[in-house]
This record gives structure tokens, C-alpha cells and sequence, in this order.
């Protein structure tokens, strides 16, 4: 019976550490001389992945690099979260990149895929 406990507390300490080294792998969005922080996300068959953390992020200008990384054509659709202004919107072919440069205010942003069914991905400001 120590062994199984044993085992289990092994074993729980190694998923531990795999779920901080996962959360370890996205970076920190990076601010050029410019003052443009470049946030980078792949877009999949009905969902974003991001490459960097999109959460804290602040007011200012930033550059969201799209890349479709599906096999059809996808889109990207960016809107003031408090509004539901429209900041941005486009369409991607399979391995296409696209820049969108928009200025996030104090309220945050909301993205999605306005071609495929995705969720609105909201990201909120810190005030």
C-alpha cells in the first residue's frame, strides 16, 4: 500500500511539473523601439493558438500576426470589447500571414474567425 501512494505521489508531482513547463513555453508579447507590441497567433480549423501570452495586456498599439495554418480559407475579425466596433477584418488562404495593426483601448479587444465557427477570444486590459 506505501508504494501505491508512493507511486501516486510520483506520479502527481511529475504532472505538476508538466502543466508549469506547458505554461512556461508561451512568451511574453515583445515591444519594439517602436512601442508596437507584436502578438503572434495560428489559426486552426475553429480555433487560435497563440504563441505568446495574451493575458495582462496593456493599452497601447499592437500588431496581431494571423497565420492560417488550416487547409481552407479562414478569417480574422478584431472588435473594440466595449463597443463591438469593428478594428479589423480579413480573410486568410491556407498558409497565408496577415498583419493587423490596431490600437487596443482601455476596455480590451475581442477576436474570432468570422469565416469558421469559432469563439470570440476576449482579452480584457489591465486598468
Amino acid at each position: 500500500m506505501k508504494n501505491v501512494f508512493q507511486t501516486l505521489r510520483q506520479t502527481f508531482a511529475v504532472l505538476v511539473l508538466a502543466t508549469l513547463s506547458l505554461g512556461a513555453l508561451a512568451g511574453t508579447p515583445v515591444t519594439r523601439d517602436d512601442g508596437v507590441t507584436v502578438i503572434n497567433l495560428d489559426e486552426y480549423n475553429g480555433y487560435f493558438a497563440a504563441h505568446e501570452t495574451v493575458a495582462g495586456l496593456k493599452a497601447g498599439e499592437y500588431e496581431f500576426v494571423i497565420t492560417n495554418k488550416s487547409d481552407k480559407l479562414v478569417g480574422f475579425q478584431i472588435q473594440d470589447l466595449a463597443t463591438k466596433s469593428n478594428l479589423d477584418m480579413f480573410p486568410l488562404e491556407p498558409g497565408e500571414k496577415r498583419i493587423s495593426r490596431v490600437t487596443i483601448g482601455k476596455e480590451g479587444v475581442r477576436y474570432r474567425c468570422p469565416i469558421n465557427p469559432t469563439p470570440w477570444y476576449d482579452l480584457d486590459v489591465i486598468k
